[in-house]
């Protein structure tokens, strides 16, 4: 079981380069050589990701884009999966309670890996969902 969790500590997500110099000054994500990024750097990409939207931005987009890469997008969750309930965050409270919470709910569930990436847009509600 051990060798299945590490397995699973990684998970595939794309870089976007934003011009604000907010996103300038993020830290840059570490990739290994199979295109993925270790949880603890996703947990931060995701806390980034809802702080800024509280926050507000300052450009206003109509078109929605998924966080991930079509490989992602793709992904099948297994035959007979439930997926588990999500406390959902609205933007309002501690957005690294709920990213941990998130994990653990969905860790929990038999949900590991890439898997979390496309799940994790279920747990959002209200404003900490607005694109």
């Amino acid at each position: 079981m051990g060798k299945q969790v590490e397995a699973h500590d990684e998970v595939e997500m794309p870089i976007k380069q934003h011009d604000t110099e907010k996103d300038k000054s993020a830290k840059e994500l570490q990739i290994s050589s199979d295109g993925l990024i270790p949880m603890d750097q996703l947990k931060e990409f995701i806390e980034g990701t809802i702080r800024s939207k509280i926050e507000g931005s300052s450009r206003s987009s109509f078109t929605y884009s998924k966080p991930y890469t079509p490989r992602i997008d793709s992904l099948k969750m297994p035959m007979g999966y439930q997926p588990p309930k999500f406390q959902q965050f609205d933007g309002k409270g501690n957005p690294k309670q709920h990213v941990a919470h998130f994990i653990e709910t969905c860790n929990n569930a038999g949900t590991y890996g890439d898997h979390l990436v496309k799940q994790f847009v279920r747990s959002l509600k209200d404003n900490a969902f607005v694109h």
